[in-house]
């Protein structure tokens, strides 16, 4: 059931972020009409703070790719 609910959040933070994200890169491409492409980075990171605790390895990805009109 927590693995349930973890997947739910994950699902909901994502679609969330798709929607967002494309709505701000179509407004920016209206407003910079005269760009062939937009080279763009997007990145997750863990904002938790685990105190003493935190761990091995940090939550960390990065995409970089490019936006052709």
């Amino acid at each position: 059931m927590e693995e349930d609910n973890s997947r739910k959040s994950i699902r909901r933070i994502l679609k969330s972020f798709g929607i967002r994200a494309d709505e701000a890169l179509e407004a920016h491409l209206a407003r910079n009409p005269n760009i062939a492409s937009l080279n763009i980075r997007i990145t997750l990171e863990d904002l938790t703070n685990y105190g003493d605790s935190s761990p091995e390895v940090p939550l960390n990805v990065t995409i970089i790719d490019e936006i052709q009109r």
